[in-house]
């Protein structure tokens, strides 16, 4: 059984079909990894690269919320002027700070647990205008 020939190929891969139904290139075995949004090849991408930082007030907050999880509290850390890779990083070490687990969606740090004093001080020996939120 052979690739159909009715698939648009790039040195022998398929091409993938987008969501309003065009062909678009997956991976490419010249170049590897290709971007979905621009279609350049994933190292050279420069559309992810190019995501404007949310305008804040210049101040972190710190608070606590419980939301959609069964009752079990997680630290929220919002305003934060750092793009998406700085954010992970930050997030990595103040996880280690605080020896517990936690994420990073849509621009915001989550810590499992309540940590908001510990990562108000580690905030501002930082340099952030950080303060706590919540009760």
């Amino acid at each position: 059984m052979g690739i159909d020939s009715s698939f648009p190929t790039v040195k022998g891969r398929m091409m993938g079909a987008g969501k309003d139904g065009e062909s678009r290139v997956v991976y490419s075995t010249e170049h590897g990894r290709m971007c979905p949004a621009c279609g350049k090849p994933a190292a050279k991408c420069r559309c992810r690269k190019a995501v404007e930082l949310p305008a804040g007030d210049g101040i972190v907050r710190v608070g606590r919320e419980t939301k959609g999880r069964k009752g079990k509290g997680v630290t929220v850390i919002t305003g934060l002027p750092l793009d998406p890779d700085g954010l992970r990083d930050l997030a990595k070490e103040l996880k280690r700070r605080c020896g517990t687990g936690g994420t990073v969606k849509e621009g915001v740090i989550q810590i499992q647990g309540d940590h908001r004093d510990l990562l108000v001080e580690e905030l501002k020996a930082r340099g952030y205008a950080a303060k706590r939120t919540g009760g």
